[in-house]
């Protein structure tokens, strides 16, 4: 089984971050004028360009090493089915040649990012669930 350089706290803590990130959705009251609470607090689920979990999410990836950015990217490609755990050497050697920018930017981009994750550990045999979901560096 291969080694992960990234701990299954770190990854834990992303899909948790992934999963909130996720159900924003497109402004559907661009010019509402009431209080949330009237609205029923649906403008929380929307996203308007700036949410504070999308900049946590990018600092606690920014915060990684490089080792540990590579292996959630190919984490991210694993869950994505793009190959398996016995091509992993692959798909970090893919992910480390694909980088071109932040790799935040590249993950947050991914729909799903959460899942994607979560379907990876699982590949590993590990549970994320199983684990603190604090920020831990």
């Amino acid at each position: 089984m291969p080694e992960l350089m990234i701990s299954p706290e770190k990854v834990g803590f992303l899909i948790e971050k992934a999963r909130q990130f996720d159900v924003k959705e497109a402004a559907s009251d661009p010019d509402s004028g009431s209080n949330a609470t009237d609205d029923d607090m649906i403008d929380v689920l929307e996203d308007d360009g700036r949410d504070p979990v999308a900049r946590e999410i990018a600092g606690f990836i920014n915060a990684l090493s490089e080792d540990e950015q590579i292996d959630l990217v190919a984490l991210m490609r694993l869950g994505r089915g793009d190959g398996t755990i016995e091509e992993w050497k692959d798909l970090r050697r893919q992910a480390a040649e694909g980088r071109s920018g932040p790799t935040a930017r590249y993950l947050l981009g991914e729909p799903m990012l959460g899942d994607l994750l979560a379907e990876g550990l699982d590949e590993f045999g590990l549970s994320w669930t199983d684990v603190r979901t604090t920020p831990i560096h």
